[in-house]
């Protein structure tokens, strides 16, 4: 970039938080932009064989004297005779009434993958991939604008996401995929097989970190003949995302450039007759079309470029 050249304005919307590993607990942190309806957090991590409780607290605000109102808490327990979860909201450090779900789906010393949906009314939990609960808004959830967690926990990643732009209603956990850290088929370049080709319906999601000194990033989509009907590319020299055609044609993308040094990204493929449709960082962007013959054809994902994968999921 030569000097005096500004960047181009990019819509909060598009800026996804980056994804937090191996926090000590307690952590507490900001949420870029705040809460709005169609963002979602993940939670990932150990319950100890030893945990009494622990609890997430969406926060607004961070100070410590006066304690700062919560919208939600999240607080499960595990060292009663029937351990449940208690929901609350803190309001002008008055807790309100408690509301309470047996059953729960978490347990000493286990994995767990908790996801929280929030929505225009109330915010929904699923755990381990199960909805679990919904709990409707006491505060306004723009309020909210810190993540706080506390207790007995061992967490592996805090992740911040947007929903599914594509996804019809609102009864699904549409992109809920845990992060991979080290895994040997993140590595990049990296290939995977598509035993089926694509059909209508089928997604295609990957996360990943953009390194410091980024040149490109390729995601392609290959026949068996290793030819690639499908390829999209972002180049950091010229700053541009577009598709590419096996014979050299590039049709850009209007959009802004999002990728950018040590940023989260996320780019999801929709399959639907007549082509794919593409979103990044949960907005869409618009559609490239191919024949459902092209799309049965394909075999074999491959993701080359400078980034760190922590999610592929097809």
């Amino acid at each position: 970039m030569s000097p005096g050249e500004k960047l181009d304005p990019i819509p909060d919307s598009f800026i996804l938080q980056p994804p937090v590993f191996h926090p000590v607990v307690p952590y507490v942190t900001t949420i870029f932009g705040g809460l709005h309806a169609g963002k979602m957090v993940m939670l990932q991590g150990v319950v100890p064989l030893d945990a009494h409780r622990f609890q997430v607290d969406f926060q607004c605000g961070c100070s410590l004297c006066p304690r700062p109102d919560i919208a939600f808490h999240f607080n499960p327990r595990f060292h009663t005779t029937k351990p449940h979860v208690i929901c609350n909201t803190l309001h002008r450090g008055h807790w309100q009434r408690e509301a309470r779900w047996p059953h729960l789906a978490l347990e000493r010393g286990a994995s767990f993958f908790i996801l929280f949906l929030f929505g225009n009314e109330e915010v929904k939990v699923s755990v381990n991939g199960q909805h679990f609960l919904h709990y409707g808004y006491r505060l306004p959830l723009s309020r909210v604008d810190t993540l706080g967690i506390f207790g007995d926990i061992l967490v592996k990643a805090v992740g911040f996401l947007n929903i599914n732009p594509f996804a019809e209603g609102s009864k699904e956990y549409p992109a809920g995929h845990p992060f991979l850290l080290m895994s040997p088929r993140l590595e990049v370049p990296c290939s995977h097989a598509l035993p089926r080709g694509l059909w209508p319906g089928q997604v295609i999601i990957v996360r990943g970190l953009v390194l410091q000194e980024p040149k490109d990033f390729t995601l392609s989509l290959r026949d068996k003949a290793a030819h690639a009907p499908v390829t999209l590319r972002a180049s950091f020299a010229d700053r541009t995302l577009a598709w590419t055609a096996p014979w050299g044609r590039k049709k850009l993308i209007a959009a802004p450039f999002l990728f950018y040094p040590q940023r989260f990204f996320e780019v999801l493929l929709l399959c639907q007759e007549g082509g794919l449709k593409l979103a990044l960082n949960g907005q869409g962007l618009g559609a490239t079309s191919l024949s459902q013959q092209v799309l049965e054809q394909l075999r074999e994902l491959r993701i080359s470029g400078s980034v760190q994968l922590y999610c592929v999921h097809y």
